[in-house]
């Protein structure tokens, strides 16, 4: 006869779904802090900060206004404000009134922002190789896609809808 199990008992883990959970929890402690210090090595930004000047690049007139541009980067306004200082303080953004969004603030992207960018963007591709894409094969690089875009769906929906979009 089958075990009742209470309605607020918690389904422990198997070993093998243990060690997966311990896995994904070693690439999400380790991989950021060492795509971190490599863009710091090299060109004197945080991860987040080129993730700011990435979703900025990717508009179309190089705007985004703040508050969206907080959720594309997956932080708070806070955290956004601080590094568009530091980005600004550099010369790589401006922040400017968004008029047609009424009396919000966008972040722009300087030319001298686009240039650094461009400037950063093959080391910290080489470097993405190095730690991911060429650390598996075709196959787990594949399951590695579809994994993470279902634990994204879950976790992020908006984000999920914008992998969507992404190479597609």
């Amino acid at each position: 006869m089958p075990t009742e199990r209470a309605a607020d008992e918690v389904p422990w883990l198997r070993r093998d779904q243990q060690e997966h959970w311990i896995a994904l929890m070693g690439v999400i402690s380790t991989l950021p802090p060492a795509l971190d210090a490599q863009l710091k090595r090299d060109a004197g930004l945080n991860l987040y900060e080129y993730q700011v000047l990435v979703q900025l690049s990717e508009s179309p007139d190089g705007s985004v206004p703040m508050s969206d541009l907080a959720m594309m980067a997956r932080g708070s306004l806070s955290r956004l404000s601080h590094a568009v200082g530091r980005l600004e303080r550099s010369g790589y953004v401006r922040r400017v009134a968004c008029h047609e969004h009424g009396r919000r603030t966008a972040a722009l992207l300087t030319d001298a922002g686009r240039a650094k960018l461009e400037q950063t963007a093959p080391g910290h591709v080489r470097e993405v190789r190095r730690l991911v894409i060429d650390a598996l094969t075709p196959e787990q690089l594949t399951a590695l896609g579809a994994a993470a875009r279902e634990i994204v769906a879950v976790t992020a929906p908006d984000v999920a809808a914008v992998l969507d979009t992404i190479g597609r």
